[in-house]
């Protein structure tokens, strides 16, 4: 089940389960003929058995003292720091993280004790110790190369949609028009000389931040976005380890352009204050976004414990989603205010992925505020999802066929012919199956 429960206080997301859907029927071409295969991401992504810095047995979410830790057995030795040593960062960050630490840890503790209830967060795990899949990916160079190629000429930015019979799409055009698997079907095709897996009904651009314009062109408004910023960052910058934005090109994102209105607009903070306070005080009042609620991801390993402990110094175990409701001045404000009300500090508790910066897919949790036939868009994307159009220097990162395991379905493998040639059909696995509803977690005990 993908969402494990929930109650007032959020959610408990199978994040595994939720990359999955729409992968249950996946079309393959080889040697002229189609097989049908089942694709499923790699279980030892989402293997996290214990927490990365070692949490003494009372320091779990069930309550203790947070602050006890040891690594490899031993106690580390901390330099006392006397609150003057403090920068003005560090002391907005411990009072953001004081005002909202009751919240965390009690919506936690409430979300796991009634998901250990229905058997899940046990600490049980089916993935034997295989190694994870390489994540080097060669996308971003090549997004940064094809920045300097002339786009298409504007008439000819209309999608395109993936070939259902042959093998054209290794020589399609990814960076200067949207792409688009428009079948019930996902599909394995071959692109820029690797396998990847589209999911149903999704479609992308690959490109650099300065060739956003066939994603604008093609016309489409939506219901909600969803990004994840490349934040400026200091160890990243010392690590080269991919592209930052500053405030100022973040600022130049197409949103007013892309949003339909009363889009949500969904945004990944870093727990730095100061990146906080731009989403909330700068980028979305620029935007025409208001801000009605902050959720907080809490990343727990499979026995349901915090992956770092609450009140460490460090790193925390969550992550900050900034919610907001674009707000179009062309339209009249009484049919803006009709939308679903956002509530403040609701919670997603889930396994992390061990993959670096794979965020939980949020299309059930917040299906809710905009609708089951929404048109959605993840800005800074590095995976795909069902019904969702994605960008990125690096959207198919996570697409590729080494980060499934992939099986023949249960009738051989075979494609009927009139399936094969239009790519759809009227009972898909892909919908046939709608999702069931999550049952109500325990209500919160009171906490000590």
């Amino acid at each position: 089940m993908s969402v494990v429960c929930e109650n007032s206080r959020g959610w408990v997301l199978d994040s595994r389960s939720l990359i999955d859907q729409g992968y249950s029927h996946c079309i393959r071409s080889e040697d002229d003929r189609k097989s049908s295969v089942q694709c499923r991401f790699k279980e030892q992504c989402f293997r996290v058995l214990k927490s990365h810095i070692c949490v003494a047995p009372s320091a779990c979410v069930d309550g203790g003292n947070t602050d006890t830790v040891h690594k490899a057995g031993k106690l580390p030795k901390k330099r006392k720091r006397r609150r003057s040593e403090l920068n003005q960062g560090e002391i907005d960050s411990r009072t953001f993280h004081e005002k909202i630490r009751p919240a965390i840890l009690e919506g936690t503790e409430s979300l796991v004790e009634s998901a250990r209830s229905l058997g899940y967060l046990d600490g049980t795990t089916d993935a034997a110790s295989e190694p994870l899949p390489s994540q080097e990916c060669g996308l971003a160079a090549l997004s940064e190369m094809a920045k300097d190629l002339p786009l298409v000429e504007e008439r000819e930015q209309r999608v395109q949609q993936l070939p259902a019979d042959d093998g054209r799409a290794a020589h399609f055009d990814l960076f200067s028009r949207v792409t688009e698997n428009g079948t019930d079907f996902a599909a394995v095709v071959p692109l820029l000389g690797d396998e990847y897996v589209i999911p149903p009904r999704s479609a992308f651009l690959l490109s650099d931040f300065s060739r956003l314009e066939p994603l604008v062109r093609c016309g489409r408004r939506f219901d909600l976005i969803v990004m994840d910023p490349p934040w400026e960052n200091k160890s990243v910058k010392r690590k080269r380890g991919y592209s930052c934005l500053s405030s100022t090109q973040l600022k130049r994102l197409p949103v007013p352009t892309l949003a339909s209105p009363n889009c949500l607009v969904a945004t990944w903070v870093t727990n730095r204050q100061s990146h906080l306070r731009f989403v909330r005080d700068e980028l979305y009042p620029h935007w025409g976004v208001e801000v009605p609620a902050e959720w907080f991801w809490v990343k727990v390993t499979t026995s349901g414990q915090f992956v770092f402990p609450l009140d460490s110094n460090h790193k925390k175990p969550y992550e900050v989603l900034v919610l907001g409701r674009y707000r179009s001045s062309t339209v009249e404000s009484s049919s803006q205010r009709s939308a679903v009300p956002l509530e403040d500090r609701r919670l997603i508790v889930s396994i992390p992925s061990a993959l670096h910066s794979q965020k939980p897919p949020l299309a059930e949790v917040l299906k809710p505020y905009v609708g089951t036939e929404a048109k959605r868009l993840e800005l800074f994307a590095r995976s795909l999802q069902p019904g969702w159009t994605s960008w990125g220097n690096e959207v198919l990162k996570f697409q590729r066929t080494s980060y499934f395991h992939m099986t023949p379905t249960d009738d051989g493998g075979s494609i009927p012919e009139d399936e094969a040639a239009d790519g759809t059909a009227a009972n898909s696995p892909a919908l046939s199956s709608p999702g069931e509803s999550p049952p109500p977690c325990q209500r919160p005990t009171d906490v000590d």
